[in-house]
């Protein structure tokens, strides 16, 4: 019995240390027989590496298949030769449509000009005298402006007074004091109120008339003044 427990008390001695197994990481110590199971070790071991290969294939073959679904989309949005030959073709043929239907609106009046009452008005930008001023509205098929209603003139004094001293076609120039339009009709009686207060004067030989302020005033043919050109609207009607 005490040699037992000397036993059990005794040092270990050289031949007792650990001692490292041949089965890898765990440990044989003599005389106490510890050693972690051998099977288990080899199992994790095994594991452990023959698992990170499939993992990372697997990782590398969704990477692949990421990009080049994202390749492929962006591919497929890029239209080829000919659908872009085709996209341009479908562009040209509206625009040549849209040309033509441009080109068919009916305007009753040329650009800068003015619809009233189915008439066109051309209100000048520039100065001219009176004969030069028939000759211009003549040039655009058109005649220096003549008045035939109360409505139009009301309307023509508006405008002309926003411009200043305006030339109408209207003159004594083939007989003193008898006013005729440039179409050869007479002035009528109705409109012949429109004369400024001691109008026609025929102060200074004074034989064309002009829209001067609220009416009509007689003035020198020859100095230039801005004009109005008059003629029919266009018929949009259709055919």
């Amino acid at each position: 019995m005490r040699d037992a427990e000397e036993a059990r008390t005794q040092p270990l001695g050289p031949q007792d240390e650990e001692e490292p197994t041949s089965g890898g990481t765990g440990y044989f110590i003599k005389g106490f027989g510890f050693q972690p199971t051998y099977c288990l070790q080899n199992m994790a071991g095994r594991l452990g590496r023959g698992s990170v290969a499939p993992v990372l294939q697997l990782l590398s073959l969704a990477l692949f298949t990421v990009v080049l679904v994202v390749i492929l989309v962006k591919v497929s949005k890029v239209p080829s030769y000919q659908e872009r030959r085709q996209e341009k073709q479908k562009i040209d043929k509206e625009m040549s449509q849209l040309k033509t239907g441009i080109a068919g609106l009916c305007r009753p009046c040329p650009w800068d000009w003015t619809l009233f009452q189915r008439n066109c008005y051309f209100f000048s930008q520039s100065k001219r005298n009176w004969a030069d001023s028939v000759i211009a509205c003549q040039d655009m098929g058109a005649q220096l402006v003549v008045i035939k209603s109360v409505e139009e003139q009301n309307f023509l004094q508006l405008n002309a007074k926003n411009k200043g001293p305006t030339w109408m076609g209207l003159s004594d120039l083939k007989k003193e004091g008898v006013w005729q339009w440039v179409d050869g009709s007479h002035l009528w009686f109705s409109l012949s109120n429109n004369w400024l207060p001691g109008e026609p004067n025929n102060d200074g030989d004074e034989d064309c008339a002009e829209f001067r302020g609220d009416g009509w005033n007689d003035g020198k043919c020859r100095v230039e003044k801005f004009w109005i050109c008059k003629e029919p609207a266009a018929s949009c009607s259709s055919p």
